[in-house]
């Protein structure tokens, strides 16, 4: 179900502290005065498979070590859009000062410290492990700086400042939708500066079986080979490219499809088609075959997916009971 929930003020640490582990995972937040006043605000929406945070708040240090990793593990990433004040992230060897124009993408399930001053406001895009590996291994090695003030990068600082802004629109399969092309188009920014890099011709192999792929996805006969032929490379390359992103064409084409078919059965234009008419259409042999594919890819069937694109309940969970809390301690959500 996807939910969204409108900001309010938040007055104190503990209450803060509830409410940002609760999206984020748990960590240790620390602030100047743990007896001040606390302003701060998170405006979030979910579904089963993608989160965004609008997120303001007083001056405060957050980290995440390996014992609240494993007392809360996420298997998550989170893409942070400043858009107004300064963080920094560090990551490992790895840190960054972030600011509007400039995002990071961050593996939340390696430890971690976040900091930032009084007037920072930033929109978080949560999204899953599986999700950015199934896209590109390259961008879960590390943290990744990317330019939100030209090119992809600006596209995807619109992309989820429009998202947050119609959040009031979105059933749970659209915001899904809508966000499977967001993770695309972040992934495809984060590997841009790596094209003069030895592994900049294999990104640019992977993007185009990517791209053949969802062009194809329906045609019955389409598999490695015919992909392989269709580029100019040889099957086997075609196969190494894939590998080093963990996936097969195989995959990558079950994938498409399921994403194809969830699309049409939240379109309007095909509500007088048979889901077992989508599932052919998509290339699916069977029902049975194409509802077990689905449910295992989205964790719904594709008669749940039909019912709330065409008769939408989404509703706005009550806020959290605001709660006391120290300024400098656990905060396992």
């Amino acid at each position: 179900m996807y939910s969204w929930n409108t900001a309010a003020p938040i007055a104190s640490v503990g209450a803060w502290g509830e409410a940002f582990t609760s999206l984020h995972g748990a960590g240790r937040i620390s602030v100047p005065d743990p007896a001040a006043p606390w302003a701060g605000s998170l405006d979030w929406q979910r579904s089963a498979t993608y989160a965004l945070a609008l997120c303001s708040g007083g001056q405060e240090v957050v980290r995440r070590d390996r014992r609240h990793i494993r007392s809360d593990p996420r298997g998550t990433y989170e893409l942070l859009v400043p858009l107004a004040g300064t963080a920094w992230v560090e990551q490992g060897p790895s840190s960054a000062e972030i600011r509007r124009g400039s995002m990071v993408l961050c593996d939340i399930d390696r430890p971690l410290a976040f900091a930032h001053d009084a007037d920072f406001l930033s929109i978080a895009f949560i999204m899953r492990e599986q999700d950015v590996a199934a896209r590109s291994l390259a961008v879960t090695r590390k943290p990744v700086t990317l330019d939100s003030s030209i090119g992809l990068g600006r596209v995807v600082r619109q992309v989820v400042a429009t998202l947050q802004e119609e959040r009031e629109q979105f059933s749970a399969t659209t915001f899904d939708i809508a966000c499977d092309r967001l993770l695309d188009l972040v992934c495809l920014a984060a590997e841009g500066g790596t094209d003069s890099a030895p592994s900049g011709q294999r990104a640019r192999v992977e993007a185009s079986i990517r791209r053949y792929v969802r062009e194809h996805a329906c045609d019955a006969d389409l598999d490695g080979t015919r992909i392989a032929r269709a580029l100019g490379w040889s099957t086997r390359y075609i196969q190494q490219v894939l590998q080093a992103s963990d996936t097969t064409s195989r995959d990558l084409i079950r994938r498409e499809r399921l994403q194809l078919a969830r699309s049409r059965l939240a379109s309007r234009s095909w509500a007088a088609t048979s889901i077992s008419q989508i599932a052919h259409a998509c290339g699916f042999g069977s029902h049975a075959a194409f509802t077990t594919a689905f449910r295992q890819q989205f964790g719904r069937t594709p008669t749940d997916v039909r019912n709330d694109a065409l008769h939408p309940r989404r509703t706005s969970p009550s806020k959290a009971e605001p709660s006391t809390g120290s300024g400098e301690g656990d905060a396992l959500g």
